[in-house]
């Protein structure tokens, strides 16, 4: 049987995190044009995004203050239309309720990881404190 590393187990964190924050990024964005004539609403392209994550790595890095980007070279997972919402007279797909559900569940999956991720370094730091 192999064994689990604490970076396989730190960098699986990491990309949840950073997918989690994309889908709160793109629920916010389907949220800001709720009354945007035509718009459609958009989601993260889940096949693709496991396809990247998989055969590259994501991180988010802080490129201005309040505003969360990928590093230079990174890409974010891909926002696709979502097919089968129904459309209001204007065209538009957003559903309030939809939106606000993918934001939750987002948060929720980020918390989750962040977590783990803060009982993983919990543990270093007992062991390095405990190793003196």
């Amino acid at each position: 049987m192999s064994e689990i590393r604490d970076t396989a187990i730190i960098d699986a964190l990491r990309r949840q995190m950073s997918i989690a924050a994309a889908k709160q990024a793109i629920a916010a964005g389907n949220l800001a044009n709720v009354n945007t004539p035509g718009y459609k609403a958009r989601a993260i392209d889940f096949a693709e995004a496991l396809e990247r994550e998989l055969g590259g790595t994501v991180s988010l890095t802080a490129t201005q203050k309040n505003h969360i980007g990928t590093t230079t070279g990174e890409q974010t997972p891909a926002a696709v239309e979502v097919d089968g919402l129904p459309s209001r007279r204007d065209g538009n797909t957003v559903q309030l309720d939809r939106e606000l559900l993918t934001m939750t569940s987002a948060a929720g999956e980020f918390a989750r990881a962040q977590t783990a991720l803060a009982a993983k370094f919990r543990l270093v730091k007992y062991a390095i404190n405990e190793g003196r």
